[in-house]
């Protein structure tokens, strides 16, 4: 099984002055182990086809991304940063399906 080392993006709101809030990234490293590793395309209306991965990254969670799993946006992956689709809490690990490029 792959092992896995990268950063993971939450995305926390912040009271930046008085009522005015904005979404704050907040970027943690984890290691783990890529439980999936698969690729495919997405035919779409443009020239070049989408690249869709169907990964499974399972990390072993801190206090922090148990408390705040709800906000995990994204996952650097092969030196991109892939949406996280889904998530499952087994503990003491987080099972995250990720899925097509972040562009947030």
């Amino acid at each position: 099984m792959p092992k896995f080392h990268g950063k993971i993006g939450y995305v926390i709101p912040t009271e930046t002055s008085p009522g005015v809030w904005e979404e704050v990234i907040v970027e943690r490293e984890y290691f783990g182990d890529v439980v999936k590793n698969t690729r495919g395309l997405q035919s779409a209306n443009q020239v070049n086809d989408n690249v869709i991965i169907s990964n499974e990254i399972s990390i072993v969670a801190d206090p922090f991304a148990n408390e705040n799993f709800h906000a995990i946006r994204y996952v650097e992956f092969m030196d991109s940063k892939w949406k996280v689709s889904n998530i499952t809490v087994s503990y003491p690990r987080l099972v995250m399906a990720v899925g097509g490029l972040y562009n947030g």
